[in-house]
């Protein structure tokens, strides 16, 4: 079992190369019992998908945290959306320029 802990101390690549090795090692474990034999230790398969889980949220974990500063260096004016106008103001507005003409 991986700790939460040791997983964020990993590098990306490391990541991904232990993700490679559980999901291979799951497909392993789900052919020895498709196949109806007795696997060697009956919770493995239930491990091995909570640590891929475990993976999966550190790395969805450290993408969110890079957008979030991404986002606090500073917007760019592209991004931006024009403010919202209420109906009655898009109402009022479009009465003001039928008058001016």
């Amino acid at each position: 079992m991986l700790k939460t802990k040791e997983l964020r101390a990993m590098r990306p690549e490391d990541m991904q190369a232990k993700l490679k090795e559980f999901l291979d090692e799951l497909m392993h474990e789900r052919g020895v019992a498709a196949m109806g034999g007795a696997p060697a230790s009956p919770g493995k398969i239930r491990s091995l998908r909570t640590n891929i889980a475990r993976i999966h949220t550190v790395v969805r974990e450290k993408e969110l945290a890079d957008e979030k500063k991404t986002k606090k260096a500073g917007p760019d004016s592209a991004d931006k959306k024009a403010p919202k106008k209420g109906k009655a103001k898009e109402k009022k507005a479009g009465k003001q320029q039928e008058e001016k003409k």
